[in-house]
């Protein structure tokens, strides 16, 4: 879809957050920056190239802001710019939503789910995101 005309609002909001990892990204940079080291082991699962494209994309789309310090070792922290505090304020009814029907939804899904608020991300062993 990245590319094309949207229809109406809900198709251009999950042009920006489309795919698996974004929404779990955004997640991450809600409280504070983070450096690309952080955000990997924050985002269980996510590889190096993909967390590389979807910052990248985010970035484009004006929602995270990357800050290259000119320093030795390099350093680059990523954090959310006013436009993705405001995306991320909008996630949270969806996040809480899905928290309160998390049972109905995992019922045909093997139990596996993911909490937003919980330091640990697994909620069940195995759980895998789509």
């Amino acid at each position: 879809m990245r590319g094309e005309t949207s229809r109406c609002g809900l198709d251009a909001v999950l042009d920006v957050i489309g795919g698996k990892w974004k929404t779990l990204i955004l997640w991450e940079l809600r409280e504070e920056p983070r450096r690309f080291g952080e955000l990997r082991r924050l985002v269980e699962g996510i590889s190096e190239k993909v967390l590389i494209q979807q910052l990248r994309e985010l970035e484009a789309d004006g929602i995270v802001h990357r800050e290259q310090y000119n320093q030795i070792p390099p350093k680059v922290e990523y954090s959310l710019t006013p436009f993705g505090e405001s995306l991320n304020a909008a996630l949270l009814p969806l996040c809480e939503w899905g928290e309160a029907n998390m049972d109905r939804i995992m019922d045909g899904r093997g139990g596996a789910g993911y909490d937003c608020y919980a330091a640990e991300r697994p909620l069940a062993a195995g759980s895998g995101r789509s």
